[in-house]
């Protein structure tokens, strides 16, 4: 543990000190974005942030290459460098769109040919577990590998819309993507595993960019960054889980049946959720699911009254009791986490509806008061007129 302790510190010391170059890089070049109708913040900041992170996970990758607790990841195995190989290329791919916004087809194009590069390179689900094992062909690999990548990425890349706001959520998923896949490596002679490693890098190349990118934001990650986390944490899910057979674990550890599609969802179920939202509320309007608006969860959030800091903290918040909980059941029994989860969800909600009630509270009760004035006033009126008194026969 003290050894992805210290991987995990690397990556993130590396990035949080390369982000600043990085950014005089930015500005010199031209990756500087505008304030676009979408946008939250109101001054051109540079983007082009990705490739800081990516020198800090590139930097853990060669480092853990040449210790003895991890050397053995690397030794007969050309994955390990397939998957770095396929960070250099999205995050190119994202840098490229940083400076000349690609049209969206263009980029989900290169998208989907590095994730066949990489599945072809080797990073591939080879197994689906279907209630019993069940192999599939290479072609159905790659593309079921190249499916679940390009959503991931496209996921991730949805939710980058405030400051540290993807960065945090990816971190998140991550550590508990790594502390369940660090129980599933003691399983195995060596508790070396390359989908903890994976995970151990891409969390502290996320803690390093942040310290930087905390509101207001010196850099933005661009899509060069939000598309190498998409990547990256569905890397590690591909490499745990690809060749992973449930009858060689314990039942209690290997719990969601469908654990190679299920665990990417769980860990980004808050990008996710908004990408799904994203794509049916604009094919309903007719429009492209990559048509930019401001109708995420977090232009919501901010709608409904938080700073951008609160919005931050409280869908950090939510995606750590999803991510989280999901852990939690191989510690504790299932209707304890349950328990657990309700309070939290009442409590997540309490603190999401916060600005919304404490403005619409008063409003609604200076609406009932102004409307009960008027009946009294009508009554009063009613009366005064002659035809509300009673008559004698």
């Amino acid at each position: 543990m003290r050894i992805y302790l210290l991987i995990a510190a690397i990556a993130g010391g590396v990035t949080w000190l390369v982000t600043p170059l990085i950014r005089h890089v930015a500005i010199h070049i031209g990756a500087v974005g505008e304030v676009r109708a979408r946008d939250v913040h109101t001054i051109p900041t540079p983007r082009m942030g990705g490739l800081g992170m990516l020198i800090g996970f590139a930097f853990a990758m060669i480092y853990s290459s040449r210790i003895a607790f991890t050397t053995g990841l690397f030794e007969n195995n050309n994955q390990e460098w397939v998957i770095l190989a396929g960070a250099v290329l999205i995050c190119l791919l994202g840098m490229a769109d940083d400076l000349w916004d690609l049209d969206w087809m263009l980029k989900m194009a290169g998208q989907l040919l590095i994730s066949v590069f990489v599945a072809w390179g080797g990073l591939q689900i080879i197994s689906l577990p279907l209630g019993s094992l069940i192999t599939a062909s290479p072609s159905i690999s790659v593309t079921i590998t190249a499916i679940l990548i390009v959503a991931s990425i496209n996921a991730v890349n949805f939710v980058d819309g405030l400051d540290g706001l993807a960065a945090g959520v990816v971190a998140i998923g991550g550590v508990a993507f790594a502390a369940y896949s660090y129980i599933i490596a003691r399983n195995s002679p060596s508790y070396a595993s390359m989908a903890t490693l994976i995970d151990v890098a891409m969390v502290g190349i996320c803690i390093g960019f942040i310290l930087h990118n905390w509101h207001p934001a010196k850099l933005f990650m661009g899509d060069s960054g939000s598309m190498l986390l998409g990547y990256l944490i569905t890397c590690a899910s591909i490499v745990m889980t690809g060749r992973l057979d449930p009858a060689s674990i314990h039942a209690s550890v290997y719990l969601p049946v469908f654990m190679p599609i299920l665990l990417p969802i769980l860990v980004l179920f808050l990008p996710v959720l908004d990408m799904c939202l994203a794509i049916v509320r604009r094919l309903s309007h007719g429009q492209s699911p990559m048509h930019p608006d401001r109708m995420h969860l977090h232009h919501r959030m901010l709608r409904i009254g938080h700073t951008v800091q609160g919005a931050v903290l409280i869908l950090w918040g939510w995606a750590a009791l999803i991510a989280v909980g999901s852990i939690m059941t191989l510690f504790f029994k299932v209707h304890y986490v349950l328990i657990g989860f309700v309070i939290a969800v009442v409590l997540l909600t309490v603190a999401t509806m916060y600005p919304y009630l404490k403005r619409r509270l008063p409003e609604i009760a200076a609406e009932n008061q102004s409307y009960a004035s008027a009946r009294r006033r009508a009554r009063h009126s009613f009366d005064e007129s002659g035809d509300g008194k009673k008559r004698r026969p």
